[in-house]
């Protein structure tokens, strides 16, 4: 945890956004793999970690913001449970360490529930994700859980959302710390390239490395010799000399703040003239995207910056043709790179997400585009000092997606498809970053992680 100041500088920062009612923030309970007593590891809700900091499951955090009051809902470990996990801390220990002075027991939060629905007061909560969540808020409010998946308070999500998105010096730190984890799962991944080895026998290195460094990793691992797929979590291929290996892996923190990088590395250690070159088109769409992540600038701009230098460069190789800023603006690069330039990132690795994106990435001068590859921009706003964003453009060849577009002939004028038969085995090459947003510019997080064709031959040979 971090100190209990912390905790309640958060708590009086949202008291003072949201006018009225009280909150109920559910911690997360452990999660059975195959029966109750043999569960899953703990990973507790984000919200509930930022405002209460207790990482232990059992839990339900209340603030009623006519009163002011805080209130901590837990019950304390009888002699059975401390046979089977030894001494544990009390309740009211707990609820001293992130500054919590009104403590009751986990029992009493449906009375003090409907105690509020009783006097009409406004009730406040954020959008369950998780089955026992819904099935809690269903209980205390008398509602239907199978109909709360898209509910929630949008004046707390939005309240949440402003305090969250902009870090403060802990949250950079750890954040830092799970960054330079990265580094290491990534450096050991390039190391381990090479013909012949298994792919999970690489993720699951890196894997265990997140495990031995701080809570695990951040997201299912993704890596894979078919990096076309943007989000492929089989392990099972065989690495062979002239294919490439996208890994996309971050780890968490003790504290469970991620990271996310992404490298792209040949098999057996040496690009191909043709692999450097579509690699060097994709490192400089990464680093002018990261030139432009400043205060006053937006991550739309980022994105696009990043679409026209890869739009350019392909236009170079023959791959594309006709007037680059058109082609942009039409969409034509998304053939290419479907996907937006990054997100936010936190707590969660796709931070605040289960918020809901328009929430985060969006308002009501900013609305989401419904084009094809920008649509999955994730945040589009300004940039603040404070936010921390992923940089992650590439290029990827998706036969079925080319193959699609070409059968409807779109984007003719913009795409040359005789050129692409060529590329149908290519992969795709992906490199991420994550970005610190400075007063006046910006700060790549952690150790630097290999990057160019030189760097990562060099630790591959």
């Amino acid at each position: 945890m971090f100190e209990r100041e912390i905790y309640i500088k958060r708590r009086e920062a949202l008291h003072k956004k949201v006018e009225s009612g009280i909150a109920i923030f559910p911690g997360n309970n452990e999660a059975p793999m195959n029966y109750p007593a043999n569960s899953y590891q703990f990973r507790q809700d984000s919200d509930f970690l930022y405002f209460f900091g207790l990482d232990l499951p059992g839990f339900a955090g209340l603030m009623d913001f006519d009163s002011g009051n805080d209130y901590l809902f837990g019950n304390d470990f009888d002699l059975d449970d401390i046979i089977w996990m030894g001494p544990q801390p009390t309740v009211k220990e707990l609820a001293h360490k992130c500054g919590i002075k009104s403590i009751l027991a986990f029992t009493e939060l449906e009375g003090t529930v409907r105690k509020a629905l009783s006097e009409k007061r406004k009730i406040h909560y954020l959008p369950p994700y998780r089955g026992e969540t819904k099935m809690l808020l269903g209980s205390l409010l008398k509602e239907n859980p199978c109909s709360m998946n898209n509910s929630g308070s949008e004046e707390l999500i939005k309240a949440v959302v402003s305090l969250r998105s902009v870090k403060g010096e802990e949250e950079i730190e750890e954040i830092e710390r799970a960054v330079n984890t990265a580094y290491e799962m990534h450096v050991t991944a390039m190391e381990m390239c090479k013909e012949g080895v298994i792919e999970k026998e690489i993720a699951g290195v890196i894997e265990g490395l997140a495990l031995a460094r701080g809570k695990g990793i951040s997201f299912p691992v993704i890596l894979s010799i078919n990096g076309q797929t943007l989000h492929n979590h089989y392990h099972g291929n065989i690495l062979r000399k002239g294919r490439m290996m996208v890994v996309d892996a971050g780890a968490e923190s003790e504290l469970h703040y991620a990271s996310d990088i992404t490298r792209t590395t040949p098999v057996g250690g040496r690009f191909s003239q043709l692999q450097k070159e579509i690699y060097e088109i994709v490192l400089r769409a990464n680093m002018e995207a990261i030139k432009k992540a400043v205060p006053g600038g937006s991550n739309l701009d980022t994105h696009l910056t990043a679409c026209r230098v890869i739009a350019s460069g392909l236009k170079e190789t023959g791959l594309m043709k006709g007037d680059i800023d058109e082609a942009v603006a039409e969409g034509a690069h998304a053939l290419f790179m479907p996907h937006g330039i990054g997100h936010m990132m936190g707590l969660d690795v796709h931070d605040m997400e289960a918020l809901g994106e328009n929430y985060v990435g969006y308002n009501a001068q900013v609305k989401r585009s419904n084009q094809f590859g920008l649509s999955f921009l994730r945040f589009a706003l300004p940039y603040k000092k404070g936010h921390v964003f992923t940089i992650e453009p590439g290029i990827y060849f998706i036969p079925e997606l080319i193959n699609k577009w070409r059968s409807e002939k779109i984007f003719t004028d913009f795409i040359n498809y005789s050129k692409l038969d060529n590329f149908m085995e290519f992969g795709g090459i992906r490199i991420e970053d994550d970005v610190l947003i400075t007063s006046d510019g910006n700060e790549v997080l952690g150790r630097p992680i290999p990057k160019t064709v030189s760097e990562i031959e060099s630790i591959c040979s």
